[in-house]
């Protein structure tokens, strides 16, 4: 079985030793995948046993980021998070937030980057709420796609191209 999977396959696969398991849930768009994306990856799967990345389907992104974006489809997006040892389950969501994924998966542990007010974390009171719990992690200063994106943007330009 893959890692990318449909929210009824991720219920079946989890509840199968779900007693044994503390499962961890973050999600994200996850465009242009780097060091940052997978520092944060893999403190999110040291907390538990098992790491679900709920992953913005491309209109998800669009509705988010804007029009130019993402810049990776959703496919290959999924295909190189699920290449990730710490990745265990890719499910993709079309919402704007994940917040269906977590009410139907309620994760033991719901993990977002710091840069997020514990408030403004979507679903963090339906996983309080199961007994589960919050954990904020610590993001690598100046990495994002979107600094990636500027970064290239102004080479290019720089270079007339």
């Amino acid at each position: 079985m893959g890692k990318v999977v449909s929210l009824k396959k991720l219920q079946t696969e989890l509840a199968s030793g779900r007693k044994k398991k503390k499962v961890v849930f973050t999600n994200g768009c996850f465009d242009i995948l780097h060091a940052g994306h997978v520092r944060y990856l893999k403190k999110a799967r040291s907390l538990g046993d098992v790491l679900v990345v709920g992953l913005n389907s491309d209109s998800s992104v669009r509705s988010i980021k804007g029009p130019a974006r993402p810049i990776v489809p959703q496919r290959e997006r999924s295909e190189v998070l699920s290449a990730l040892e710490c990745v265990d389950f890719v499910v993709l969501f079309n919402g704007p937030t994940p917040l269906k994924l977590i009410e139907a998966i309620k994760p033991d542990i719901l993990a977002k980057g710091a840069d997020w007010a514990a408030r403004d974390i979507v679903g963090a009171d339906i996983v309080k709420n199961s007994g589960g719990r919050l954990a904020r992690i610590t993001l690598v200063k100046g990495r994002s796609t979107t600094n990636i994106i500027r970064r290239v943007l102004e080479l290019h330009k720089s270079r007339g191209q």
